[in-house]
C-alpha cells in the first residue's frame, strides 16, 4: 500500500511547483497547548517549512476549535460568556504556538461568520442530496440544568462490571463500551442530580447511504492514498466488497439547547454538533486567509482545484477525517483531500502523560522555564517516522541528543572554524573553496541532501536526524583530520600555511551552510541567526541554494545554542506538578 503519488514533470521527472493547502487538527478551546499537542503542529510545521524550502506555494490554516457544551459549562463556572472565554484561550494558543515557531499564515476561530455561513451551505447542499435525516431519539437529560447530557457528562456504574464513576460512553476498568443510558445509578457531572430520559428530534447524515460507501472505498481504499494503518482501520469500517457493507453508521450531527455553537437553518433549538462545524473550520480559516490576500477561495477548494489538501491528525481522530469530512465535501460540491496523515500519541517516559508525576506539561511552562524550543522541535523530529507509531520524550535521552547533537556536533562545526576566519583573514571565506563542486565532502552533502528531501516528503524527520548527524560527524572529522588549530599554530613561522588554513576552514563553514539549510525546517530560529549573525545574508537561505550557498564572509561566531542541564528539566516537572495546587 502506498501514498498517493504526485505528477513528476515528464522530460525532467522534477516535480512542478506545487500548490498546497496544509491543516492541523483545530484544538479544543478549554484548555492550554501540552507538548502532545505539539507533537502534531511541530510535525506540520516541519513539513510545511520543507515545503517552502522548495519553492512550493503553501497556505497552512488551523483554528481553534470553540463549540460545544464543555465550552458553555466552563464559561459558566467562570462567569463569562463563551465569546469572552474562546478569545482568552485564542490569545494564548496563539502565543504558545507562536513560541515553538509554528508558521500558520492564518490562524482562526471557529465561532466565525465564515464558518457559520460555510456550515449552513455544506448542511443545505447535504439535505439537497438526501443524505440528512430526522430521527426520534431518547436521551439522558438533566431536570435540573434542563439540558441534555453529552455522554461525558453522565457517570454511574459500568453496566458490564460494575465498576464505580465511569462514564456514559465506556468503562475504563473493563474497556466495555455502551450506551449512557446502559449505565446503572448515572448522575449528571454537571449538577449531580439524576438524569431522566427524555425524547427529542436529532438530525442524522446518512453515512450509511450507498453513494457514501462507494465513494470513501475509493477514495480511502483503491486510491491508496493513506499509511498502511488507516488504510488497514478504513478496511475494518467499510468492508472491501458488496457483500461485505462494513460498519457504517450514521452520524448524528445536531445537539439541543441550550448548547454553544451555530443554530441549524430551520431548525429552532437544534445546533450543529462541534464536530461538523470543526473541520469546516479548516475551509473557513482558509476562506478569511484568501479573502484578506486577494486569493480565490474556490481556486483552493473546487472540484477540479489543481491545489495539494493535507490534514496532519491524530489517530484519534481518522474516523472524522477519512470518513465523515470526505463524504460530507464529495457531497456537498467541494474537493475532497488529497491525504490524510495521522500520527501516534505521546508518552513521557515511557508512560501516559500525567499531572499527579508532573509529566502533563504545558507548552508555555516549557518556554516559562527558558527552554529552547527548538529542542523539542529537534527531539520530536528525531521521534518521527511517518507512520501512526506512539513516541516517546525520554527525558535522558532528550537531554543527551541534544546536547550531542545540536551542540556537541552541529554548533561545534562553525565554533571550530569561524575564530580562525575572523581573526587570520578579516571575516572572508576562500572563494575557491566556495566554487569547488568536486570536494568528497561536498558529494557526500549533496548526496545526503536527496535522501532527506524524500525523507522529508513523506514525515519520516528521524531518517532526516540520522542523515543529518551522520553529516555531522563526516564534517567533524574532516576537520579533526586536517586539524587547522595546528596549522595555525605552524602556520606563524611558515605563513606559506596560511593558504591552507583558510581552506579547511572555509570547506567546513561550507559544509555547516548546507547542513543549515538542510536542518532550516526543523530549526528555523537558528538557521536565521546562521544566515543573519554569522553570515550577515539579507536573504533567507533556500533549498535551491545547496549546491553553492551564497556565502562570502562570516560576521563573527555567536553562541547559537546551550546544553541542556538536567536541573532546568527538573524544574520544568516541579512547575507541572505544583500547578495543581
Amino acid at each position: 500500500m502506498t501514498e498517493l503519488s504526485r505528477p513528476t514533470h515528464p522530460a525532467t521527472g522534477v516535480h512542478p511547483r506545487r500548490k498546497i493547502l496544509v491543516t492541523s487538527a483545530l484544538p479544543y478551546a478549554n484548555g492550554a497547548i501540552h507538548l502532545g499537542h505539539l507533537v502534531e503542529y511541530i510535525q506540520t510545521d516541519i513539513w510545511v517549512r520543507y515545503q517552502r524550502l522548495r519553492d512550493h506555494s503553501v497556505v497552512y490554516v488551523c483554528a481553534d476549535d470553540t463549540h460545544g457544551t464543555p465550552i458553555m459549562l466552563r464559561a459558566e463556572k467562570e462567569g463569562i460568556s463563551p465569546e469572552t472565554l474562546i478569545d482568552r484561550v485564542w490569545h494564548e494558543h496563539t502565543r504558545d504556538f507562536a513560541g515553538f515557531g509554528i508558521s500558520f499564515d492564518q490562524y482562526y476561530s471557529t465561532h466565525s461568520p465564515e464558518n457559520r455561513t460555510l456550515s449552513e451551505q455544506i448542511y443545505e447542499r447535504l439535505k439537497a442530496n438526501g443524505l440528512i435525516e430526522i430521527r426520534r431519539i431518547e436521551q439522558m437529560y438533566d431536570p435540573a440544568k434542563e439540558m441534555f447530557l453529552p455522554d461525558r457528562f453522565i457517570k454511574g456504574e459500568c453496566p458490564k462490571c460494575g465498576a464505580q464513576d465511569q462514564y456514559g460512553d465506556s468503562c475504563e476498568a473493563c474497556g466495555a463500551t455502551y450506551g449512557p443510558t446502559d449505565l446503572k445509578n448515572p448522575r449528571s457531572v454537571v449538577s449531580g442530580s439524576s438524569p431522566i430520559r427524555k425524547e427529542s428530534d436529532h438530525y442524522f447524515f446518512r453515512l450509511s447511504d450507498p453513494r457514501c460507501l462507494e465513494f470513501l472505498r475509493q477514495w480511502a481504499i483503491t486510491d491508496e492514498r493513506l499509511q498502511p494503518e488507516a488504510s488497514n482501520k478504513l478496511k475494518e469500517w467499510l468492508g472491501d466488497s458488496d457483500a461485505d457493507q462494513g460498519g457504517l453508521s450514521d452520524w448524528d450531527i445536531s445537539r439541543d439547547a441550550p448548547y454553544f455553537g451555530f443554530e441549524i437553518p430551520g431548525a429552532p433549538g437544534k445546533y450543529f454538533y462541534v464536530w461538523l462545524d470543526a473541520p469546516i473550520g479548516y475551509y473557513a480559516s482558509l476562506k478569511k486567509y484568501c479573502d484578506g490576500h486577494g486569493l480565490s477561495f474556490e481556486a483552493f477548494t473546487a472540484p477540479d482545484s489543481d491545489v495539494e489538501q493535507y490534514h496532519f491528525i491524530g489517530k484519534d481522530i481518522l474516523y472524522f477525517h477519512t470518513l465523515f469530512w470526505p463524504a460530507m465535501l464529495k457531497f456537498s460540491g467541494f474537493r475532497t483531500p488529497t491525504n490524510v496523515f495521522a500520527h501516534g500519541f505521546l508518552t513521557v517516559d515511557g508512560a501516559k502523560m500525567s499531572k499527579s508525576r508532573g509529566t502533563f506539561i504545558t507548552g508555555q511552562s516549557y518556554l516559562d522555564q527558558q527552554l529552547n524550543p527548538e529542542w523539542l522541535r529537534y527531539y520530536f523530529a528525531a521521534k518521527l517516522n511517518g507512520t501512526m507509531e506512539d513516541l516517546d520524550l525520554n527525558l535522558s535521552d532528550f537531554i543527551a541528543r541534544i546536547n550531542s547533537d545540536l551542540v556537541g556536533k552541529y554548533v561545534n562545526i562553525a565554533s571550530r572554524s569561524a575564530g580562525f576566519i575572523t581573526k587570520r583573514f578579516e571575516g572572508r571565506l576562500d572563494s575557491s573553496v566556495l566554487n569547488d563542486l568536486g570536494h568528497p565532502l561536498h558529494t557526500a552533502m549533496m548526496s545526503a541532501a536527496q535522501d532527506m528531501a524524500e525523507a522529508y516528503e513523506h514525515r519520516d524527520t528521524a531518517r532526516v536526524v540520522r542523515e543529518a548527524t551522520a553529516l555531522m560527524d563526516r564534517i567533524n572529522t574532516y576537520v579533526d583530520s586536517e586539524k587547522p588549530w595546528e596549522i595555525a599554530k605552524q602556520a606563524v613561522q611558515d605563513p606559506q600555511l596560511m593558504p591552507r588554513l583558510h581552506e579547511v576552514c572555509s570547506r567546513a563553514l561550507r559544509a555547516f551552510a548546507q547542513l543549515t539549510i538542510l536542518l532550516k525546517p526543523i530549526l528555523p530560529f537558528t538557521a536565521q541567526r546562521v544566515e543573519q549573525e554569522i553570515f550577515g545574508l539579507d536573504k533567507p537561505l533556500g533549498w535551491a541554494d545547496l549546491a553553492g550557498p551564497p556565502i562570502s564572509e562570516i560576521k563573527g561566531f555567536s553562541h547559537l545554542m546551550t546544553r541542556v542541564e538536567r536541573d532546568r528539566i527538573d524544574a520544568l516537572i516541579a512547575a507541572n506538578r505544583e500547578s495543581l495546587g
